[in-house]
């Protein structure tokens, strides 16, 4: 079951909050893995229910393939994190996350790139689709 929108923005919330005790904490210029383990331990701190990992399935004229898509994050089977630790998002990132959330069909994303110095400034984009403009308040 999706969350509604308020319950999604109180979420994104409390995710942005973790990323950002996480970048506080280290800083800019490690890898990504370390990025992604400080935040499962921020998220587990706050008990908040997510997937590390998930493989991300595809079906293609009704075959369903085995691939190593895998998405970084998916909170509360709604919102799609992907982490980042580079020096420029790209565009191939940012469709990245729009096709993984279509592919789970999740409303939300959050692209965050670690390898910033503000992460709440420079190192976060927030994304929506379809779902979202049709979820309850």
């Amino acid at each position: 079951m999706l969350l509604t929108k308020s319950q999604i923005k109180d979420l994104t919330y409390q995710i942005n909050g973790a990323a950002i005790e996480v970048h506080k904490s280290l800083g800019p210029g490690l890898l990504e893995s370390v990025y992604h383990k400080c935040l499962i331990h921020e998220l587990n701190l706050r008990k908040i229910s997510f997937t590390s990992e998930m493989i991300v399935p595809i079906s293609y004229k009704g075959l369903e393939l085995e691939t190593e898509l895998r998405c970084d994050l998916y909170i509360e089977n709604s919102i799609v994190v992907e982490l980042k630790a580079v020096e420029k998002i790209l565009p191939i990132h940012e469709a990245q996350i729009l096709t993984y959330m279509n592919l789970l069909e999740a409303p939300f994303g959050i692209l965050f790139n670690f390898n910033t110095t503000n992460l709440y400034h420079d190192g976060q984009k927030t994304f929506v689709n379809v779902l979202y403009r049709v979820l309850d308040e």
